[in-house]
């Protein structure tokens, strides 16, 4: 569903408390053009989105949600221009720097999905460092997919399973979506229960394409930067009041 809704506030008491989406899949699109608008570089878009992963994690902590996965960097953004790709690649100094304090305090565990090894050592070593200092919290799960692509995971969670029967440690007979589920990289995750893509965008971009086949889609026209708790609100109700068969009959 599409949500262009900026008026009539969802206020806390509009939420079920009870029916919260238990991981939320963020794709963060429209930085660069948020940053246009302003007469800045695409850059600056994205540090500012750094200031929103802060946000709504904090947000969803609060509301209860066990795990938020956002699309950090994907393995197609390697195209984009080198300049923007090491700057992205230097944001989670800056993130980890400025905001570990709050999430240790809010007892917000870092984790992450996709390729990380094949990031700048100095990226690798504090994005590990951020995710063994916070491996004993217990509240959010925040998970960044970077160096991330859907099809890849599903070619490398196949790879890992072909590599097991040619090792006569499983039968191609016990291959099932629970074998296949267990070698994904979000096997320690819940399931995706709602994606919301911002910006205007209604497409996946190779994102979670096992992952998302029962969550609730929300497309909003709102650039990444300027989403906020409201807007998570709102695409909460708007989970809230689908109807979830998951292919069946009600």
């Amino acid at each position: 569903m599409f949500f262009k809704k900026k008026n009539n506030e969802i206020n806390y008491q509009d939420l079920d408390m009870n029916n919260i989406p238990g991981h939320i899949a963020f794709i963060m699109d429209g930085n660069g053009r948020w940053a246009k608008q302003r007469k800045m570089p695409r850059t600056y878009g994205h540090h500012e989105g750094t200031k929103t992963i802060r946000d709504i994690a904090l947000s969803c902590n609060k509301l209860g949600v066990k795990a938020m996965t956002v699309y950090a960097f994907s393995t197609e953004n390697f195209a984009r221009p080198n300049q923007e790709v090491q700057y992205i690649f230097k944001l989670p100094k800056d993130f980890f720097e400025s905001y570990m304090k709050e999430l240790m305090e809010n007892n917000v565990k870092i984790t992450t999905i996709g390729h990380l090894e094949m990031a700048p050592q100095e990226t690798q070593d504090i994005i590990n460092k951020a995710i063994e200092k916070t491996s004993h919290n217990t509240g959010l799960i925040l998970c960044f997919a970077f160096i991330y692509g859907g099809r890849d995971e599903i070619v490398w969670a196949t790879k890992k399973i072909a590599q097991k029967v040619k090792n006569d440690e499983l039968s191609i007979d016990n291959i099932d979506e629970n074998i296949f589920n267990h070698e994904l990289m979000t096997k320690d995750l819940p399931d995706v229960d709602l994606m919301v893509r911002t910006s205007g965008e209604q497409r996946l971009s190779n994102f979670l394409l096992w992952q998302l086949a029962y969550a609730e889609f929300v497309f909003t026209d709102v650039y990444w930067p300027d989403f906020n708790e409201e807007e998570l609100k709102k695409a909460i109700w708007l989970y809230q009041n689908r109807d979830r068969r998951f292919g069946g009959l009600k």
